[in-house]
């Protein structure tokens, strides 16, 4: 061969092996595809070619240079669901396949709901260790680097992230008490904040209906927002009140945002309870006059009118003060009983209770589980109790363990929020499985169903929203509000979580009375370029990462 031949036969391979070249090669070419590419604009026609972890090429590629190729015959190419309230950081840790979330096109998922997976000290250890114990779990770390490391070394199908508990910080310096921080233990939370923003936080999140959330006042809460707005994160939020109270709720999140200088998310925006249906307007409006006067504000929600949380969620703030023990040991006292009833027959939420409308939805004691998927309408027939006596004594045979799900809101309410242009979706869901630790209950179907139940019911059938819209919504809105670089978007160089789905198919299957059912018309879910779920199965394949925030310091 001429040395000029060899040259040419040489920089030709050498071409081949460059990993960004559009020339390729490429792990996979998926063919054929109808691109939404996540930022709102109409579907394209197009070829995306995958290098390694990233998309290296999007054009009309040659397949003769890839390792694979993937007809999509027409089907709908997305990027990966980034779902902005998951409640997976420990149960990813007993199943790492995440499968409700990768069979919805979930390949990202944020934690830490007011509680999050660290800090975590004695104090901590010993109210998690039921719940830890059921897994044959132990919390190894102390703080997000040691979290974070776990996840790591137990590997996971889905890209995992993280906001820090304004309610675990609480929980680590003061406990469950129901008080106000001396200024040291503020200075405390406040750089335990700190430590977790360098370590890798997108913010801090608040869940203020909850103990010992509920006891935080404003300005606690404005101190710790400060705190992480230093390393550019955002404040997120289920607000103090989503009943009879939800317009002050909202003010006092704006409030937050507006003096710490931070922007503001609301989770699962609702209007919950009979009495108040029909309200969301108000608060769209609200937000959107906030959003006019410069704060940056926005929500998400998740497609169902029933929420889900624990039977004792509902009980005054001063029972549940001081944990689990001291809870059940007043609700065996009869004069803290008949005073518990009192405050809830004069509440505005317990008014707007309707007991028929709660059911239940996990239950830990196995002498109970028969009354899981029951209403406790129908326990407190069977017990021949009255309901608010029934949910009492629930509470202290299950110790304050069960779950509910409580049908509460409006289809109206739920679509007028989830057309605004500033809200996305969550689940609001740990990650399940039909086998293994992770099936047990009947859980909320939004673990199972949430994004394609969106794509089946509101963009296909009801039309509420363009399929670009919805997929903005679900990949770079949420990408964009708590800085996720390089995900959210196809786009040459950005990260390979893709799925590919026919939008005339999709669908969710989980129901209320049957929801341990993986959702239909997921053809390929890709995290990091590496296929996880494929032709309705799981491939094995756990190429997963932790993502870290904008403070993050190596």
């Amino acid at each position: 061969m001429k040395p000029i031949a060899l040259v040419s036969l040489l920089l030709a391979l050498a071409s081949l092996s460059c990993k960004t070249s559009p020339e390729g090669p490429y792990d996979i070419i998926i063919q054929n595809s109808k691109i939404v590419d996540g930022t709102g604009n109409p579907w394209y026609q197009a070829d995306i070619g995958i290098y390694r972890d990233k998309v290296a090429a999007i054009g009309k590629l040659d397949p003769r240079l890839a390792k694979r190729v993937i007809d999509a015959g027409g089907k709908v190419v997305t990027p990966g669901f980034i779902d902005m309230l998951g409640q997976s950081e420990h149960t990813i840790l007993v199943d790492n396949r995440a499968m409700s979330k990768i069979s919805q096109g979930i390949t990202t998922e944020i934690n830490g709901e007011g509680e999050s997976a660290a800090p975590v000290n004695e104090k901590i250890s010993k109210e998690l260790k039921p719940f830890l114990d059921k897994y044959n779990l132990s919390a190894d770390w102390t703080d997000f680097n040691g979290y974070f490391a776990r996840v790591e070394k137990n590997k996971t199908a889905i890209n995992m992230a993280s906001y820090v508990g304004a309610a675990q910080v609480r929980e680590y310096v003061i406990g469950f008490e129901n008080r106000e921080p001396t200024s040291a233990e503020m200075d405390q939370m406040r750089q335990l904040v700190r430590e977790a923003m360098q370590q890798g936080a997108f913010g801090v999140s608040s869940a203020l209906e909850y103990t010992p959330a509920m006891y935080a006042k404003t300005q606690e809460l404005i101190e710790l927002a400060k705190a992480a707005a230093e390393f550019g994160g955002i404040y997120v939020t289920h607000i103090r009140n989503e009943q009879e109270k939800i317009v002050e709720a909202v003010l006092e999140a704006a409030d937050i945002g507006r003096a710490a200088k931070i922007p503001v998310e609301i989770w699962h925006l609702k209007v919950a309870e009979k009495p108040n249906w029909g309200r969301m307007s108000e608060i769209v409006r609200i937000i959107q006059q906030h959003r006019n006067q410069g704060l940056d504000m926005s929500a998400d929600v998740y497609p169902y009118i029933a929420f889900g949380n624990s039977l004792s969620a509902p009980l005054p703030g001063w029972v549940q003060e001081g944990g689990t023990e001291k809870l059940l040991a007043r609700l065996k006292d009869q004069m803290v009983r008949k005073q518990v009833r009192k405050e809830l027959e004069a509440s505005g939420k317990a008014r707007g209770m309707d007991f028929q409308l709660m059911m239940i939805s996990y239950v830990s004691n196995p002498s109970l589980k028969q009354w899981e998927g029951k209403r406790l309408t129908e326990v407190a027939a069977a017990w021949k109790k009255d309901p608010i006596e029934t949910m009492f004594d629930f509470i202290i045979a299950d110790s304050a363990r069960t779950s509910r799900v409580v049908f509460a809101m409006t289809e109206e309410d739920l679509r007028l929020a989830m057309g605004q242009p500033w809200v996305s979706f969550c689940s609001d869901a740990t990650a399940r499985a039909l086998d293994g630790p992770t099936s047990d209950g009947r859980p909320h179907p939004r673990a199972y169903g949430s994004f394609p139940r969106i794509l089946a019911q509101y963009v296909r059938e009801s039309k509420i929203l363009s399929l670009e819209d919805a997929i903005r919504k679900m990949t770079s809105l949420p990408a964009q509000r708590v800085g996720i670089k390089d995900r959210g978007i196809l786009k040459v160089g950005f990260y390979a979580d893709i799925v590919m789905f026919d939008p005339e198919t999709i669908t969710d299957k989980a129901t209320f009375e049957n929801p341990h059912q993986y959702s239909e018309g997921m053809s390929l879910v890709l995290v990091n370029g590496k296929p996880v779920w494929e032709n309705g199965k799981f491939t094995g394949n756990l190429p997963g990462r932790v993502l870290r925030g904008p403070g993050y310091m190596h």
